[in-house]
């Protein structure tokens, strides 16, 4: 049998993003239940959020991005030994970092801090040749580079606020950059989904909000950076919900529930508005249940947009057809089961707030052993069509 895992750029991040998700929870959950070791040296919470945002995330960010560019510029697929290689650096990092209890911290923090310039390095040649609009994007890349540099700057002087701040920070970039690409595919897909079954009634786009909704989620990004956790922060949250909803409501997410490729995508941007009114509300007026919201924003938001974008791609780069199975909408259920328990858990279920983790992290562990299950076998082997890629 041939193996292809460095046959294209979304193969080795879209699998190490499904290996990352599916050992970092239940290692967390089961260190803060059980006393389960972690060979860190960095305060367990930290860890937890820094390698789903630099582990997890980032993965996924990498497969899309390598994948993508190409079919922006024209440019040819990334691949072979290359690709390999900025692999391994995204895999020693995390390494390093799970295990930095055993290493010197400047060793840890230079390992960890070279992947994203490595990815930049990838992107940015085709993306200047060809002038794309795209370009842009990689601001993102590096800012989310400088959060990662101002975390291990908190941990080096001692100071865990500054390291849980350059975490939010860097949640808040990845917001800005689901915002920007799911309102891209979100009613694109949607419009395409829908003229395939018959229905060519045009998705209506209000004039100004797609502007509106990015430069609430900027703001969003500098008022935690100056006043996190502050009223400001919490009017302009709510601000930026009411921004986010108007732009939802525009993508008829109701004619697409029989189309769960599509849908998953729709409740992944659902969760954005939601947990930015949850952030108000908890900032705002102090209730506790709302206290949740960055987990509406990672599990429900990012983490579900990366898992319908991963089983959208996975489906179309390997030459199979955009119909998910019943296992993936069972991921997709599980996934979403794991973002209510985490934000809600809490405040209905008749757990201690320990239990409501482990179940959240059951969920969210069994939803994405379900997705290296059904993918797995198609990252790992050549398309199905007999094509390169």
């Amino acid at each position: 049998m041939r193996w292809a895992l460095f046959g294209y750029g979304f193969r080795p991040f879209f699998l190490a993003a499904g290996v990352a998700a599916a050992v970092i929870v239940p290692w967390w959950a089961g260190s803060l239940a059980w006393g389960v070791p972690l060979g860190t040296s960095w305060p367990a919470t930290l860890w937890h959020g820094h390698e789903m945002l630099f582990g997890f995330i980032i993965a996924a960010i990498a497969g899309f991005l390598l994948t993508a560019v190409p079919s922006w510029t024209g440019a040819r697929g990334f691949g072979g030994w290359p690709l390999a290689w900025l692999a391994a650096l995204w895999l020693l990092g995390r390494v390093v970092v799970a295990t930095s209890a055993f290493w010197p911290s400047t060793l840890v923090t230079a390992l960890d801090l070279a992947f994203l310039p490595a990815l930049a390095a990838f992107v940015l040649p085709p993306l200047l040749r060809g002038r794309n609009r795209n370009t842009p994007l990689l601001a993102v890349l590096t800012a989310l580079w400088v959060t990662d540099i101002a975390f291990h700057w908190g941990l080096a002087r001692g100071d865990p606020a500054m390291a849980r701040q350059a975490l939010l920070v860097g949640i808040d970039i990845v917001l800005l950059l689901v915002t920007v690409i799911g309102g891209r595919i979100v009613p694109a897909f949607t419009s395409s989904a829908l003229k395939q079954r018959g229905d060519r009634t045009p998705l209506h786009a209000w004039r100004g909000m797609t502007a509106l909704a990015l430069a609430a989620m900027l703001a969003i990004i500098l008022v935690d950076l100056f006043t996190p956790e502050s009223s400001v922060a919490g009017a302009v949250a709510l601000a930026a919900a009411v921004m986010q909803t108007i732009r939802f409501a525009q993508w008829r997410t109701l004619h697409t529930l029989r189309m769960p490729v599509v849908w998953v995508l729709h409740l992944a941007y659902l969760w954005l508005p939601v947990g930015l009114a949850l952030k108000a509300v908890a900032l705002l007026a102090g209730v506790g249940f709302a206290g949740f919201y960055l987990h509406a924003l990672t599990v429900g938001a990012a983490a579900t947009m990366i898992m319908g974008v991963m089983t959208r791609a996975s489906l179309g780069h390997t030459g199979r057809a955009l119909v998910v199975s019943r296992p993936t909408v069972g991921a997709y259920g599980l996934l979403a089961g794991a973002a209510v328990v985490r934000v809600f858990g809490a405040a209905v279920l008749p757990l201690p707030y320990t239990g409501v983790i482990v179940l959240a992290a059951a969920l969210w562990t069994a939803a994405f052993l379900l997705f290296l299950w059904v993918y797995a076998p198609m990252l790992l082997r050549p398309r199905v069509d007999g094509k390169a890629g």
